[in-house]
């Protein structure tokens, strides 16, 4: 096997580029604040929201910076090892599930192993369905559908299932588990999420090249969204196809050898991630104390800290997942996200952790801390407006003419543009590039790909004020001690009812409310300014309600819809053809269950 090109060469000008364009933007952005509050007397107030705006443009700036990155900068791509021959190593594809549809999951499971027989590779390929199920009636249907499968199948011997009487460390606890019972069994392990599906031909190239590479730990996929049908899934599914490879491959420039795990659609090395991952276990109680719940970026940090290479490979494509159908779902996973993040800050000063894994922890962190500061600049504005001295148009005794204040709106309309532009220029310029390098024909061409991208910025211009308000409250109730626990995903048809909308976002459409009210008697200078933020708050319930009804739009199309992966359209063959019979067929009880594979010899 020919070993990969490590994507280090060029990697400290990477980070130094977009580190400095980041700084500049935030920068510039401060100083022509500054000058618009100095116009009429620069006070406290002034250097608070400068402050405030200075941070808030650099994460913005940060941003923007990488997707730049990606779309100007051709990424290195790895030697691909040789296409053929056997695979040495054997490896095993983990599956953990919790309170999941065992129909679903298990059809996922039989399309996959269909996938990686088809490729006709000679090779060890094993699944493991590690069950951390609590509801009794839903393993006892787990078990069921596992006889299914190794009847359609043949997996015996292959295909392994086990249930843990407790679900000590949640998911990462369960590969944990696995891996002290049965890793010495394998060389390779494919960690899945239960609603993730991939090529067999990705998975066999995933596992030659982490073969051709002893010190490569982990390769981590870009999984791209499928199966969305509201209006928000949609364009949910459009963002991770169309948006987000540029974005990764600006993200794969900077990496090195500190790459990114996202739990899941990534295959590590078994004796890697046994020896460097072991997680421990905060001391106090949650949410800041007890089991890490963003663990997969600790465990990146860990591999690299050992000396392992993580790698993110932009270039794969068959790597697919399913999202969130709407935005009161992604709300709640974003909760698990948020308290798992700021368990990071006592991970930050860890020692031998590389200084990009540390400057991870603090993106992390700082992606949901960010909206605080808006909110902080929004409330400092409103406090500056009324505590405004009035204007002395007289200040020189004995001057007959009034002195009126600078005109500094150009710089404070400069100002928003240069903030809006970061966030709409990177995507208006990945529309562009891809209608020049026709990769805009998988998603109905260059002017639906552009319109699609148009729309999704008003989608998102509309629902971003909604999102700042949940993870506000997400923070504050970290910060205020409350624990989210790990609740299970929603993957049902995500639709929802104006009276679901009203109840899980009522209480946003009141702040709203009071906040416009408090604006129009207090700063009714700033109304028309904090329109496009009070507004989709008030509407809070209507716009959660229609952004979850069903997509008949053309808009938003991906090339998996344009025509479905074959790993996809076999699953939805296999289901199909199980859901018209059922898992308790004649002769299924004859099959055992085998709860762990054991180890090799040696």
């Amino acid at each position: 096997m020919t070993r990969a090109v490590s994507r280090v060469p060029g990697v400290a000008r990477a980070r130094f580029l977009t580190l400095l364009v980041s700084i500049a933007a935030a920068a510039v952005a401060f100083v022509l604040f500054l000058q618009f509050g100095a116009a009429d007397g620069l006070d406290s107030l002034d250097i608070a929201r400068a402050a405030l705006i200075l941070i808030s443009t650099w994460w913005l700036a940060w941003g923007a910076a990488q997707g730049l990155m990606g779309l100007t900068t051709q990424a290195v791509a790895p030697v691909r090892p040789q296409p053929d021959g056997p695979i040495r190593g054997r490896t095993v594809v983990l599956v953990p599930v919790y309170n999941e549809d065992p129909l679903t999951t298990f059809s996922r499971i039989a399309a996959m192993d269909a996938s990686i027989q088809a490729t006709g590779v000679e090779g060890v390929f094993h699944f493991a369905i590690l069950s951390d199920t609590r509801n009794d009636d839903i393993a006892a249907l787990e078990k069921l559908w596992f006889l299914r499968l190794l009847n359609d199948t043949g997996g015996a011997g292959r295909m392994f299932y086990r249930r843990r009487s407790e679900n000590t460390g949640k998911k990462a606890g369960n590969i944990e588990d696995f891996f002290a019972r049965s890793g010495a069994a394998y060389d390779y392990a494919l960690i899945l999420d239960a609603d993730s599906l991939m090529e067999g031909d990705t998975i066999v190239e995933m596992a030659r090249r982490i073969e051709a590479e002893p010190d490569l730990g982990l390769l981590q996929s870009l999984p791209k969204v499928i199966r969305a049908n509201t209006r928000f899934g949609r364009a949910m599914q459009f963002s991770a196809s169309f948006y987000s490879p540029v974005f990764a491959r600006g993200l794969a420039m900077m990496q090195g050898r500190a790459g990114p795990f996202w739990g899941h659609n990534a295959m590590v090395r078994v004796r890697a991630f046994a020896e460097s991952c072991g997680l421990p276990e905060l001391k106090g109680k949650p949410p800041f104390g007890g089991h890490i719940l963003s663990h997969d970026y600790v465990e990146a940090a860990l591999l690299a800290r050992a000396g392992w290479r993580v790698r993110l490979d932009d270039d794969l494509e068959g790597s697919f997942e399913e999202g969130p159908e709407n935005i009161v779902d992604h709300a709640k996973r974003d909760r698990r996200w948020c308290q798992g993040n700021l368990q990071h800050s006592r991970l930050i000063l860890a020692p031998g952790l590389k200084l990009w894994s540390r400057f991870v922890f603090v993106q992390g962190i700082f992606a949901y801390i960010a909206p605080l500061f808006w909110l902080g600049f929004i409330l400092a504005s409103i406090a500056a407006a009324v505590l405004a001295a009035p204007h002395n148009y007289f200040p020189e005794p004995y001057w007959p003419f009034p002195v009126f204040p600078a005109n500094e709106k150009s710089k404070a309309i400069s100002l928003a543009i240069g903030i809006f532009g970061l966030l709409l220029l990177p995507k208006l310029l990945i529309a562009t590039d891809a209608a020049w390098s026709r990769r805009a024909r998988g998603f109905g061409g260059g002017a639906r790909a552009f319109a699609s991208t148009l729309t999704e910025l008003l989608l998102s211009s509309i629902t971003a004020p909604v999102f700042l308000m949940y993870q506000t409250r997400s923070v504050l109730q970290v910060l205020f001690g409350r624990d989210g626990g790990w609740p299970a995903n929603n993957r049902g048809d995500g639709t929802l009812s104006l009276s679901e909308a009203w109840a899980a976002s009522n209480w946003i459409s009141m702040i709203g409310t009071a906040g416009f009210a408090v604006t129009w008697f207090l700063a009714p200078d700033l109304v028309f300014w904090l329109m496009p933020v009070v507004l989709p708050m008030i509407l809070a319930p209507a716009v959660i309600w229609w952004t979850a009804r069903p997509s008949r739009s053309r808009l938003f199309l991906t090339p998996t819809e344009s025509s479905a992966a074959p790993v996809v359209v076999r699953h939805d063959a296999i289901r199909a053809k199980w859901v018209g019979h059922g898992p308790d067929l004649p002769g299924l009880g004859a099959l055992p269950i085998s709860a762990q594979p054991e180890p090799a010899n040696g």
